[in-house]
């Protein structure tokens, strides 16, 4: 299993255990994160973005140009943002830290 921190956006501490090889997206909207992923993962969207620590975000593959598009229409992005739906976890990423931004924006309006 890997361990994956959500920091939500009132600041506390979910720890959750994913399986290998799961997308983070997937992981959260099971632990009932805010992030929509309304494209599906087609890279349609930004809904699904979350802020990696930074010492996480080294370990990451680059993000293609197409996420870095939709990073750009992103509310709060930053320099460690990613899209969850592009994040497999892997045992590389074993207490991968990440925190939902307060400017979340989605379709369901969470």
């Amino acid at each position: 299993m890997t361990l994956v921190r959500f920091i939500g956006i009132d600041g506390t501490l979910r720890e959750v255990d994913a399986a290998p090889g799961a997308r983070l997206l997937e992981v959260a909207q099971a632990d009932g994160q805010p992030l929509e992923g309304t494209c599906e993962g087609q890279m349609a969207c930004s809904t699904c973005h979350v802020i990696v620590a930074a010492e996480d975000f080294a370990k990451l593959p680059p993000p293609s140009e197409d996420e870095e598009d939709m990073l750009d229409l992103a509310a709060g992005a930053t320099r460690t943002s990613r899209l969850a739906c592009q994040i497999l976890l892997a045992p590389d990423l074993n207490q991968l830290t990440v925190r939902i931004p307060g400017e979340v924006r989605n379709m369901q309006g969470r």
